[in-house]
């Protein structure tokens, strides 16, 4: 997805690249590991110690798979709304979105 992105910015296709940093972003934030029982938002870490570091978490396909069916799913929702304010042209655009999304399943 990340060639996807730099292919799509260098190309100019700015409704692509916006989509393919969306789908980033959501697998992105799957990754992050769940927050520390008592840690404070503002915990004090030393500069350069590591101790703000956190491993991420591993997904496996079927996670990927899961967060990009639920994208998907979130613009077909939005698409038959758009269709249900007679916006045609809108709906269109976010059903575009979907097939573009649906396009990463079988890689992932």
């Amino acid at each position: 997805m990340r060639a996807d992105l730099r292919a799509a910015m260098k190309e100019g296709r700015g409704s692509d690249a916006k989509l393919i940093r969306t789908l980033i972003a959501a697998i992105d934030n799957a990754e992050a590991p769940p927050a520390r029982a008592g840690g404070g938002a503002a915990e004090q870490h030393r500069f350069l110690s590591g101790s703000a570091e956190v491993e991420r978490l591993s997904l496996d396909a079927e996670r990927v798979r899961a967060i990009l069916l639920a994208e998907i799913d979130e613009r077909e929702q939005a698409a038959a709304e758009m269709d249900r304010l007679e916006r045609p042209d809108r709906a269109d655009a976010i059903r575009a979105e979907a097939r573009v999304a649906a396009s990463y399943l079988s890689r992932s």
